[in-house]
């Protein structure tokens, strides 16, 4: 089939690249000429893992193409999925300016083409309830006819970033919104060769498929907002909140998914989609209140490791503020991205972190395996960056470690000690066991988990 992805961001360079891997012939639209243009040479914009394979191959074999020509895509292709964003408003509403716009422009060219042909225009954005609706009004102000010249679906992505490939390939299920049964047909022939073992594909009204999708997440979001308000309980009555998430975990009612305590959430659904639902709830008056505490719980999450670190140099300093007894400190960073396996730094619970150090007069070294060039444009110069993992420990005071990527799991520990000032640990991400750190020499501190104090009594040295 011939289908047409506008948008080439994180969604729509991953929902072109397996549409493409299944056979279909699939054009890929942006207005940035440098990204179209790394693209046609074969360059990847993110990254992805298992993403460059596919990408490659079929770029090689001609299924994928992409172009700055919107017209292209529209006469050339049978379906057309808008893969566009939809950043917060002030307010937290989701702003739709792209995505009506790009239907805008879809109407214009299809009221002057010559024959006109049926199309599908799928809403595969992370959109609120009614866009679908507007999406058909912009597109019958256009001078289109729908069920005649087009349908509009809402096609909701659940892809987890550092997995996208393999959710795309094989979902849990698929959710189409459509009251057109000649799209629901289209778009159920277009999902089939996925779902080859069993998943469903789930066809249902549009507005009930946009709340899914932000239902899906703001669960997803509590489900975490809740293992850290456990795990902030369980230091202070001396439980261990791994103990707490394998014992609830094995509940099937319950599962074990998604109850990790750390830092927070971040990244670019979670926040942003939470907002949005509190802002749609609102539009209808009602007050989502578990949300706002979602929201106002994960904020303060984001924030625990650097008031642990002033915290913990301030017990020495004989009245000093926590504030003072930082300065001039050297604070190592590990992690950057707000989850691994990503070079995607918005929202990372890490950019609080450091943020809060540097204001403390704190230095901060960093290191992502991918997600260095990101946080540079986020965080500026005042961070100094290191592609070497251990290079950032030479001199430092602490290590923070603020994303759990694989290579951090099993480091060198004796490496890291003669690298480090003090051999001081605060874990936003429970990688460590606490008493094989401490039996190292580490001093360790974690998320919900008992402080087990260091076996080496000349560790603790924060003069």
């Amino acid at each position: 089939m011939k289908l047409g992805v506008i948008g080439t961001g994180y969604v729509g360079l991953v929902t072109g690249t397996c549409f493409a891997e299944m056979g279909n012939d699939v054009i890929c639209v942006d207005v940035d000429a440098q990204k179209v243009a790394q693209l046609r040479a074969g360059h990847i914009t993110i990254f992805e893992p298992g993403l460059e394979i596919f990408f490659e191959r079929n770029i090689r074999e001609g299924r994928l193409r992409f172009t700055l020509d919107l017209e292209e895509a529209v006469y050339g292709c049978d379906v057309i999925f808008m893969a566009l964003p939809t950043p917060p408003n002030e307010d937290g509403s989701a702003d739709l300016s792209y995505v009506l716009g790009v239907a805008a422009d879809i109407a214009a060219l299809l009221r002057k083409a010559s024959a006109r042909t049926y199309k599908i225009i799928v809403n595969k954005s992370t959109v609120p309830v009614g866009t679908a609706d507007r999406t058909r009004e912009t597109l019958m102000d256009g001078g289109l006819v729908p069920g005649m010249d087009f349908d509009v679906v809402s096609n909701p992505e659940f892809l987890r970033e550092g997995a996208a490939v393999e959710d795309f390939m094989k979902p849990d299920r698929v959710v189409i919104g459509t009251s057109s049964p000649k799209a629901a047909e289209t778009l159920v022939q277009i999902y089939e060769p996925f779902v080859r073992q069993g998943n469903p594909i789930m066809v249902m009204d549009e507005r009930s498929a946009e709340l899914t999708k932000y239902a899906a997440n703001a669960f997803l979001a509590t489900k975490i907002t809740f293992m850290n308000e456990i795990a902030n309980l369980c230091e202070r009555v001396g439980a261990n909140v791994d103990h707490i998430r394998a014992g609830i975990g094995a509940d099937n009612r319950i599962g074990k998914h998604f109850l990790y305590a750390g830092i927070g959430f971040g990244g670019s659904c979670f926040p942003k989609d939470i907002h949005a639902l509190r802002h749609t709830a609102e539009e209808h008056s009602y007050d989502f209140r578990i949300l706002r505490a979602v929201t106002q719980v994960n904020e303060r999450q984001r924030g625990i490791p650097a008031e642990l670190v002033r915290t913990y140099f301030a017990k020495d300093k004989n009245g000093l503020s926590s504030g003072e007894a930082l300065a001039g400190r050297t604070i190592a960073v590990w992690g950057l991205s707000f989850k691994p396996n990503t070079d995607d730094v918005r929202e990372a619970p890490s950019h609080v972190v450091i943020r809060k150090l540097l204001a403390d007069g704190a230095h901060v070294r960093a290191f992502d395996p991918e997600a260095i060039d990101a946080a540079r444009q986020s965080l500026g110069d005042a961070v100094q960056y290191s592609r070497d993992m251990y290079e950032v420990l030479l001199g430092a005071d602490a290590l923070v470690v603020c994303t759990e990527w694989h290579e951090f799991r099993r480091p060198d520990f004796e490496r890291m000690k003669e690298c480090m000032k003090q051999p001081v640990i605060f874990d936003g991400r429970n990688v460590y066991d606490p008493k094989r750190i401490a039996e190292i020499g580490f001093d360790y501190f974690s998320v919900g988990r008992p402080h087990v104090p260091v076996r080496n009594a000349a560790v603790r040295n924060v003069s």
